[in-house]
């Protein structure tokens, strides 16, 4: 079969994929009408065989791009070994992987997830378990804080500690006791931060939030109000974790670490898995029975994942996302001073937003069409999360794309900036509940 006949075929079955899943999927996902296919490195393909920089990596899981060698090889050996063994057994890994998650982090003891916003929900738990048997049984110490433009997950918990309104609305009534604190306002924080706060969770850097990152006197004073009150600090790294500031978690740019951090997007190289790491005291209230999971930690997603964190340290890909971060950074710098829409430059590493002064969704779906793989986030920020990996050679393509795509692009009306969440409204019903 030629190459011409290879493509037609690829396409027909791509289409009448897509028939199938306008019939018989449920309407969560607003998608072109093109299937990607596979990927290589930092490129993916679709259908038709067009290639697309991917500058999104699945939306921060992908970071050693696609298709890796060394996550191939491992992946295919553990399939032909065991895929899945009950959490009744030892596995090989899980050990070894939570090892190296307790030393990256600085933490002691982890858990592991099937995803982000299970990770999230056991971290609550965990939070509220601490909490009682602080105080021997009372239900007094059980007030979750979040931050405004916040975003946790999609299970009621998360939702409960995610500020925005699209989110939470449709599903009200939400878990009770959830308040949220006005973004890097210390006045608003010690205001509703008390004795009846068992944990406070936030995103060092927000990533469906806008790519805002928390400041280094927000962060200390939530750390020490929390040690005051005996609540956790719970970092939520899922998004802007392992490895992709530059570090190993963005926290490790504040010198107070968290009682507790989430991760997962990247953590299996593209496969599910998440985990909640503690430290000794936090961790030591969970005791058998108090939480479970059938799949999290599974022996082949943790052969993946413990390769992921050994790749990265073995290809020194921490400096490579600080040098590559910052050569994109100018150049998005670059752009700022070209295209007067453009009101910021965000991020660190290879988390980066730009803020435009309109909507930013059609330059995201014009990027698309030019073959560059982006999205917006929180309505007006252009939002990048390229693998690790990345090279000089494709920061420059990806500038070149995005500078024409900016240039090309009808620009939306001007809009004002947002406001506070609407979620706040909920902060006077939070603080009964707890009462």
């Amino acid at each position: 079969m030629n190459s011409r006949s290879k493509i037609h075929n690829s396409r027909k079955n791509a289409a009448a994929a897509r028939r199938a899943e306008a019939r018989h999927l449920m309407n969560t996902y607003k998608r072109p009408p093109v299937t990607l296919t596979h990927g290589r490195g930092c490129y993916l393909f679709d259908d038709s065989g067009k290639k697309y920089l991917d500058f999104l990596g699945g939306i921060a899981v992908n970071a050693l791009g696609h298709a890796h060698p060394r996550l191939v090889r491992v992946v295919r050996r553990e399939a032909a070994r065991a895929i899945h063994l009950s959490n009744l057994f030892h596995n090989p890994y899980q050990g070894p992987l939570a090892r190296k998650l307790a030393r990256w982090s600085g933490l002691d003891r982890v858990f592991f997830t099937n995803s982000g916003t299970e990770a999230i929900e056991g971290a609550l738990k965990l939070a509220r378990v601490h909490a009682g048997k602080r105080n021997n049984g009372g239900g007094k110490q059980c007030r979750f804080l979040a931050l405004e433009n916040s975003f946790h997950g999609r299970t009621f918990g998360a939702l409960a500690i995610t500020s925005s309104a699209k989110y939470r609305e449709p599903y009200e009534p939400l878990v009770p006791g959830a308040e949220f604190v006005r973004f890097n306002d210390v006045a608003d924080l010690e205001k509703k931060f008390d004795a009846t706060v068992c944990a406070i969770v936030l995103e060092p850097i927000q990533g469906e939030g806008g790519v805002a990152s928390v400041s280094e006197v927000f962060y200390q004073r939530a750390r020490e109000l929390a040690t005051r009150h005996g609540a956790a600090l719970i970092a939520d790294e899922i998004q802007c974790g392992l490895g992709r500031t530059g570090r190993y978690f963005a926290y490790q740019n504040f010198t107070a670490k968290p009682d507790i951090v989430t991760v997962a997007k990247p953590l299996a190289g593209g496969l599910p898995l998440g985990a909640f790491i503690a430290n000794e005291e936090f961790a030591s209230a969970f005791s058998p029975g108090l939480h479970g999971t059938t799949f999290g930690g599974g022996p082949l997603v943790c052969a993946a994942a413990l390769e992921f964190l050994t790749i990265v340290e073995e290809e020194k890909l921490l400096a490579n996302v600080r040098a590559r971060g910052a050569e994109l950074r100018a150049g998005l710098e670059k752009l700022a001073a070209k295209f007067d829409f453009i009101r910021e430059v965000r991020g660190e590493g290879l988390i980066l937003g730009l803020e435009l002064a309109g909507d930013a969704n059609e330059y995201a779906r014009e990027a698309f069409r030019r073959g560059l793989v982006i999205n917006c986030t929180h309505d007006h920020v252009l939002r990048f999360l390229p693998a690790f990996n990345i090279t000089t050679r494709h920061v420059r393509e990806f500038l070149g794309g995005l500078e024409s795509v900016l240039a090309g692009t009808p620009r939306p009306a001007e809009q004002p900036q947002p406001g506070p969440a609407p979620a706040a409204r909920a902060s006077g019903m939070a603080r009964a509940a707890a009462q």
